[in-house]
């Protein structure tokens, strides 16, 4: 069913709300924008996420409870549902594996959560909206994968080409009114910040840009030489580049440093 003024009493009546984007780094910081709306909508409510637990850091620092009263370590969400879905895919069998699958579902529903919405549009999101005991679940008309619209008790119709107005058509449909776009926050741990700020002084390094150049797989991966000649251009600028890289990706930071020059 489209979303209509009835699909919901008021949208000042939410006071428990479950945002679903599990994965992956992009897609999440994508939603972001929409997940921040959605708190400046509903300042009072307790907002969860449901997110694979290597990318929780994306809301939580590391050293900060899951839950519990937000800060600057975990700004936006007021708790975190971390779940490993490849590793429960991985031991379908295994009887730990489906304890562990209990207990986060027994974890979502204890929550008594009013309303999910789906940002992912893939079945096993769509699924977990539902199974979190929510009784609206919000998602997409033309979701990623088509099974997925069937759990929606609300579909809406993005707008916009871009996946923010997308999510952000989602955002509104909950809140029932236009929403600006909010200056987004991400975890900050003020003792991470203040080594970080020495190791710039350190090098003498005051403005620069971050270079990315991992992805998740290949096909999404730009060329190193395509990294090191925007490193380079920056440079002719007078910005220097500090280079991201996860485990297991240093010979590609060799690679960019090696074509920036």
């Amino acid at each position: 069913m489209a979303d209509t003024p009835e699909n919901f009493r008021q949208s000042r009546d939410i006071q428990r709300l479950l945002i679903v984007r599990l994965s992956a780094m992009g897609d999440i910081i994508h939603t972001l924008p929409a997940a921040t709306a959605l708190r400046h909508a509903f300042p009072q409510a307790v907002i969860g996420w449901i997110i694979e637990e290597r990318w929780a850091e994306l809301l939580c620092t590391l050293r900060a409870p899951r839950s519990g009263r937000r800060s600057s370590q975990r700004p936006l969400i007021d708790k975190i549902h971390a779940v490993n879905t490849a590793a429960w895919r991985s031991s379908l069998l295994s009887n730990r594996t489906w304890e562990q699958i209990a207990a986060g579902l027994s974890e979502l529903r204890a929550a008594h959560y009013q309303v999910a919405v789906d940002f992912q549009g893939a079945v096993r999101s769509a699924l977990l909206a539902r199974w979190s005991g929510a009784p609206v679940a919000y998602g997409a008309a033309q979701a990623r994968e088509n099974a997925a619209s069937m759990w929606y008790t609300r579909q809406v119709i993005g707008r916009g080409t871009h996946i923010i107005e997308q999510n952000f058509s989602l955002a509104e449909a909950i809140a029932r009114r236009s929403l600006p776009m909010p200056r987004m926050e991400f975890p900050c741990d003020p003792a991470i910040e203040q080594e970080v700020d020495r190791r710039l002084r350190d090098h003498e390094i005051r403005e620069f840009a971050i270079l990315n150049p991992g992805a998740g797989w290949g096909a999404k991966q730009w060329p190193a030489e395509r990294y090191g000649y925007v490193a380079r251009r920056l440079a002719e600028n007078g910005l220097k580049s500090l280079i991201n890289f996860g485990p297991g990706e240093k010979e590609l930071v060799h690679a960019v440093e090696a074509a920036s020059g």
